[in-house]
């Protein structure tokens, strides 16, 4: 994940009424290993989230960083086949959750020990197929509509601004279909939706939609510092980048500004499972539920810089606190299934027809 400065905010004291109560008297006394993005990302919840976990739970968590991309999917898959848990707990993100899901990886959890998840809108709540309950979200986070003030001093308010030929050779945008999330982008703000997504057919066509784009685009980007450091100097003054670094960019005084388009901002994610080769899943469970708890995705949001992943009413953010990372407007959600249910025939398509 990319670095991200931490807000500077009390943080209340933790009550253990929300907590299912039986659950946590097993647990307690017990370890847990927690996996989390290596980096600023393990540094924040080792300082801010497991120290009061502890002190209210009474298990102690051992930290682990993750290596990023899917590789941690394939060491928890390797090492659950010989019976081991690298992690109890993991963050994933969603590609390789909806992996793990199909191979069978993740432990069925009990929902009804954890009375928090009822906090969690729909998509955060995972499932297999059969109905047996897995995972929840974890930590939310936005890709929105950036540009640089100096040379565009309106803020554009529509994702359309990507097409405009008055952006020529103008804009940074992600390099990978299955991180850029501009197929669901172009859905959505030119097909009423991302339902079109559903066939081939239809993401062909919406690829086609999206290589109008190419004359605008002055970078491919992988490395999100490159591309911040041109949005600041308004080398590429507009594009596609992470709400909540941008904000925290322009507080700096950089003359850069995150933007909402009317269609909405891209909400991605990571989310909690835990290895069906752990042997904490008491303990597991009572993370996962504390974490849904709305006191600590507030704390997430003011210390970590994550969107909360339930209603902002439930949260006691401020205005100007829920704004630095999260929006009101209906998000675009990703068609995470896409990218593993075709990942090898969306990856050449886009190579051919968008970034070629």
């Amino acid at each position: 994940m990319m670095k991200r400065r931490e807000f500077i905010a009390s943080a209340s004291a933790l009550a253990l009424g929300t907590l299912a109560a039986p659950t946590i008297a097993r647990a307690q006394g017990t370890s847990l290993k927690v996996g989390t993005y290596g980096g600023y990302f393990e540094e924040s919840f080792k300082k801010h989230i497991y120290p009061d976990f502890t002190a209210a739970t009474g298990i102690e968590v051992d930290s682990i960083a993750e290596p990023t991309g899917e590789a941690w999917l394939v060491q928890l898959q390797q090492a659950a086949r010989a019976g081991q848990a690298p992690a109890d707990v993991s963050m994933m993100a969603q590609v390789a959750r909806i992996r793990g899901e199909r191979a069978g990886l993740w432990a069925e959890l009990d929902r009804g020990a954890m009375t928090n998840v009822d906090n969690l809108p729909e998509h955060f709540v995972h499932a297999y197929e059969d109905g047996r309950f897995y995972g929840t979200g974890a930590v939310a986070w936005y890709i929105a509509l950036v540009t640089n003030t100096d040379v565009y001093p309106e803020a554009p308010e529509s994702w359309a601004a990507l097409w405009d030929p008055a952006n020529e050779n103008s804009l940074g945008l992600l390099a990978l279909a299955s991180n850029s999330f501009l197929l669901e982008i172009t859905a959505t703000t030119h097909f009423g939706g991302t339902d079109i997504l559903a066939t081939e057919e239809g993401v062909l066509e919406v690829m086609n939609k999206l290589a109008e784009v190419k004359p605008n685009v002055r970078l491919w980007y992988r490395d999100e510092g490159q591309f911040q450091q041109a949005l600041e100097t308004g080398e590429i003054p507009m594009g596609q980048y992470y709400h909540d670094v941008t904000g925290l960019a322009a507080a700096d005084g950089k003359p850069v500004r995150s933007t909402f388009p009317k269609e909405g901002a891209v909400l991605d994610s990571g989310s909690w499972v835990v290895s069906k080769a752990s042997d904490a899943l008491e303990a597991s469970q009572v993370f996962i539920d504390y974490m849904s708890q709305p006191e600590i995705q507030s704390k997430l949001s003011r210390f970590v810089g994550t969107a909360p992943t339930i209603p902002r009413d439930m949260t006691d953010l401020t205005d100007e606190e829920f704004a630095a990372v999260s929006s009101d407007l209906p998000p675009i959600l990703p068609r995470y299934e896409l990218y593993v249910d075709k990942a090898d025939w969306v990856n050449q398509k886009w190579s051919e027809i968008v970034t070629g």
